[in-house]
């Protein structure tokens, strides 16, 4: 192999010439993707589903200077709803929350009594044995609240239903704004949301008006519930 000398060092002839060859060989370009137009879209679709679970709570709530007879007349009150709920086997029925707090006297620095309050929970895709047991317990318990809704499998065969729905109407749309534009598309990216739907009907009882229609069956119409799917994604088109 042949060597150029230079100051005492020795460089390979090769070297050299492949230096002087390429004195500055620039890197490589990066390799860039096709462009594309994207597109944003949106999609929904509804299913009503019928309200065949039915929610109610009953609650106790009294007042007394002695704390534990208080305590005793209220969890009486409660423990009887609970043995009449067991009279109707399609109805679950359990304890709920209780609360107790200290009534003041007037000038704010004694307590002169206190409140409690305990609730009874129940639960049942009979609506017409809810609505019995209810109308039983208002002779003793006070109604809070009533209500309406799907239950959990009803709703999911509506959501699922209306998901489908969804998703064909979004490839319908993309096919058509691809169509117009003379363009095929590629999906890039979705998104699902089965959150939406209507309110629960919720029927608020007044304690007046329960105890004049003691052991009278409460009225209630189960009614549905419209459950929608909502979808948003982003499609690509390709610019030629």
């Amino acid at each position: 192999m042949f060597c150029i000398a230079s100051a005492g060092r020795r460089f390979p002839l090769p070297l050299l010439a492949l230096s002087l060859m390429f004195p500055g060989t620039a890197p490589a370009e990066p390799v860039t993707r096709a462009q594309v137009t994207l597109v944003d879209l949106a999609a929904d679709a509804s299913r009503s589903a019928p309200n065949d679970l039915a929610r109610a709570s009953a609650y106790f709530e009294a007042q007394d200077a002695n704390a534990g007879e208080l305590a005793r007349r209220v969890n009486r009150a409660i423990a009887g709803g609970l043995q009449s709920a067991k009279s109707y086997p399609a109805v679950k029925a359990q304890s709920g929350a209780t609360s107790t707090s200290p009534v003041y006297s007037k000038n704010g620095r004694s307590i002169e009594a206190w409140r409690m309050r305990s609730e009874l929970l129940l639960e049942s895709r009979d609506t017409a044995a809810l609505s019995d047991l209810l109308g039983k317990l208002q002779a003793t318990l006070a109604i809070g609240q009533l209500t309406l809704l799907p239950a959990p499998e009803t709703r999911k065969t509506a959501e699922d239903d209306a998901t489908l729905e969804a998703i064909a109407a979004f490839q319908a749309r993309a096919a058509l704004i691809a169509k117009a534009m003379n363009k095929t598309f590629r999906l890039r990216q979705m998104s699902i949301n089965a959150g939406g739907g209507g309110r629960p009907p919720v029927y608020m009882m007044e304690q007046s008006k329960m105890m004049s229609a003691a052991a009278a069956p409460m009225p209630v119409e189960a009614g549905d519930t419209l459950l929608t799917v909502n979808i948003t994604g982003q499609i690509e088109l390709p610019v030629e």
